[in-house]
């Protein structure tokens, strides 16, 4: 069952029609997501992917982010997200990688210290896959972003806190954001592609 299953009408129909839609009942389950949310980052994760010398992939994440989802049970598009990501808890498994990408060549971190995310729409795709547009901001520019989502569950944790859960993913070029920085490779091809996978696996609480 998807968070978000019930749809507007797009197309006019009698309005005795109209009337017995508009009686319908609410279903009990979608009614109880609908609320505000703030994402447990001990329990999620932000990554990225990049082809590294064109013969492998490199992965990465962000430890430390914060964020709070609108969730609307009877309307997607009046859900809503925000995601602040802290740069400099960046990490690939190797040190000196991660000391690279925390300067100038690539995220310059201490001028800007922030990547975030504001949510501008969102709609269903059909069951439970959606997909959230917004703005993505890193350094000093921000560019439009499309996240495809998928629904993973609902359920009452052991605390009694109302959790909801979504596994995300979209791709950028990271040139678009001002991350230009490359070498080329004697075989021909860079050290680092353009196109960068990002993933989000997010556990998100039911606020009081």
């Amino acid at each position: 069952m998807g968070i978000f299953s019930r749809r507007s009408q797009t197309t006019a129909a009698p309005a005795a029609q109209q009337a017995a839609v508009a009686t319908l009942p609410v279903d009990p389950a979608l009614a109880a997501l609908t609320g505000d949310y703030a994402i447990d980052a001990a329990h999620s994760s932000i990554g990225f992917t990049v082809r590294h010398a064109m013969v492998t992939n490199v992965r990465g994440s962000f430890a430390q982010h914060e964020g709070t989802l609108h969730l609307d049970g009877g309307d997607p598009s009046r859900s809503t997200a925000s995601i602040d990501v802290q740069i400099a808890s960046v990490s690939t498994g190797i040190a000196d990688r991660d000391a690279h990408l925390l300067g100038s060549d690539f995220f310059d971190a201490e001028l800007f210290p922030l990547m975030t995310f504001r949510s501008t729409s969102a709609e269903q795709l059909g069951g439970d896959k959606y997909r959230i547009t917004g703005e993505l901001t890193i350094k000093d520019v921000t560019r439009p972003l499309a996240i495809d989502l998928e629904f993973a569950g609902s359920a009452t944790d052991v605390y009694g806190s109302e959790r909801v859960g979504f596994e995300g993913s979209a791709e950028i070029l990271r040139s678009d954001w001002g991350l230009t920085w490359n070498a080329a490779l004697e075989a021909g091809g860079v050290m680092v592609s353009d196109k960068v996978k990002l993933t989000f696996d997010i556990s998100a609480v039911k606020q009081a």
